[in-house]
C-alpha cells in the first residue's frame, strides 16, 4: 500500500512538474516578440470572440497555441474586453502585448488637416480624395450637408477649425465634418470671451467672418495683428475695407487669376470696395492665429497696407502715402513681370 502511495505521489509531482514546465515554457512564447518582419495590420471584427482573434494570429504565423493564449487571458481576466477595430502590429511586439492592445482600444489613428485658408469646396475636394477619410457626402449639396450637420440654412463657409485631426479608421467625412464644426465652436466662444475691448463687432461670427479675411491677407503671423488693426480702424470710422479676397470670392468661378479694376467695380455681397462692413459669410477656414488677431488687434493709426511683392505688406497712415506705396510697389510688380516675359520682337 505505502509502495503505492509512494508512486501516486511521486506521479503527481511529475505531473506538476511537466504542467508547470508546460506553462513556463508557453508563457516565454507569448511573451516572446511575434515574427513579424515588419509593420502589420490586424483587424478584431465587431463582435469576435477571443478564441476567433487567437486563431486568427495562429494563422498568420504570429502565434503557435492559441488555446493558451485564450487560457493565460482568462486567468488574467482580460479574455472579454476585445474592442472592434483596426490595430498595427510592429516588429518586437509580443502576441500578449497585441492582446492588450485590442482590450484598450489602441486602434490606428489617421490624420486629417484642415488647412487655413481653404474654402468649404477645397476641404470637400481633400476628403473626397483622402484615403484616412471614408466618403459619403457624394451627391449632395452644401445646404443637405449642413442639415445633416445640425446648421439648416447656414453657409458651411468658414464653419470648420483648421488643424490636424486625428481618428480612428473607419470615420466618415461627415464624423469629422462635425468634430471640426463643434472645435470651432468651442474655439471661437473662448477667443470671444476674451476678445479687447470696444470692437467694432456684434458677435462672434462677424469676429470669424473678419478673421477669414485676415487669414487670406496674409501667411506671416506676425502681420496678422497689424492687418487686423487696420480693418478695425476701418469698421470703426465707417470706411469700406477694399480688400482683394473677398471681391476674388464674391466673383466665385468667373475669377481667372487676374483682379481687374473692372472686378474691383463688379457689385457682389461681397465685394468690399463697392461695400460698407463685413461680407455676409466668411471667405475662408480661419486658424488660431487670424481669429486671435480679429479679437485682439495692433493699436496703431494704420489705415491702408499694399503687398510689396516678398509676401509682406507696407502699412501707410495717409491715403497720400498709400498712393505712393501702390506705385511704387506696382510698378516693381510691372518690372518683374516684363523680366520674365520671353522676348518675341522680330529680328
Amino acid at each position: 500500500m505505502r509502495a503505492l502511495t509512494g508512486v501516486l505521489i511521486f506521479l503527481w509531482v511529475a505531473a506538476l512538474l511537466a504542467a508547470a514546465g508546460y506553462y513556463q515554457y508557453q508563457e516565454q512564447a507569448l511573451l516572446a516578440p511575434m515574427p513579424l518582419a515588419g509593420i502589420q495590420e490586424f483587424e478584431v471584427s465587431s463582435g469576435a470572440t477571443l478564441p476567433h482573434v487567437a486563431q486568427q494570429l495562429a494563422t498568420r504565423g504570429l502565434l503557435k497555441d492559441p488555446s493558451f493564449l485564450v487560457l493565460y487571458a482568462r486567468l488574467g481576466r482580460v479574455a472579454n474586453q476585445l474592442k472592434a477595430g483596426r490595430y498595427q502590429l510592429t516588429p518586437g511586439m509580443s502576441a500578449w502585448q497585441a492582446l492588450l492592445r485590442f482590450n484598450r482600444g489602441e486602434v490606428i489613428q489617421r490624420a486629417f488637416t484642415i488647412v487655413e485658408g481653404w474654402r468649404f469646396q477645397d476641404l470637400l475636394a481633400a476628403l473626397r480624395q483622402s484615403d484616412a477619410v471614408q466618403w459619403t457626402l457624394e451627391g449632395k449639396s452644401e445646404a443637405a450637408i449642413m442639415r445633416s450637420l445640425g446648421r439648416p440654412n447656414m453657409s458651411p463657409e468658414g464653419l470648420f477649425y483648421a488643424d490636424t485631426y486625428h481618428f480612428p479608421d473607419g470615420t466618415t467625412d461627415q464624423q469629422l465634418l462635425k468634430r471640426a464644426m463643434l472645435t470651432l465652436d468651442h474655439k471661437l466662444a473662448m477667443a470671444w470671451t476674451r476678445r479687447a475691448a470696444n470692437l467694432p463687432l456684434k458677435n462672434s461670427y462677424q469676429a470669424l467672418i473678419l478673421a477669414s479675411i485676415i487669414e487670406k491677407e496674409t501667411a506671416l503671423a506676425e502681420e496678422r495683428p497689424r492687418i487686423a488693426g487696420v480693418f478695425i480702424r476701418r469698421l470703426r470710422k465707417g470706411m469700406r475695407l477694399q480688400t482683394d479676397p473677398t471681391v476674388i470670392y464674391g466673383l466665385g468661378a468667373a475669377f481667372d487669376g487676374n483682379l481687374r479694376r473692372r472686378d474691383l467695380r463688379a457689385d457682389t455681397p461681397y465685394n468690399t470696395y463697392t461695400r460698407k462692413g463685413l461680407p455676409p459669410t466668411p471667405i475662408a477656414m480661419a486658424g488660431a492665429g487670424a481669429i486671435r488677431a480679429a479679437l485682439h488687434p495692433d493699436s496703431g493709426k494704420e489705415l491702408y497696407f499694399v503687398a510689396r511683392g516678398d509676401g509682406r505688406h507696407y502699412f501707410s497712415r495717409t491715403y497720400q502715402e498709400h498712393l505712393r506705396a501702390v506705385n511704387q510697389y506696382q510698378r516693381r510688380a510691372r518690372s518683374k513681370i516684363q523680366k520674365t516675359r520671353p522676348n518675341t520682337a522680330e529680328n
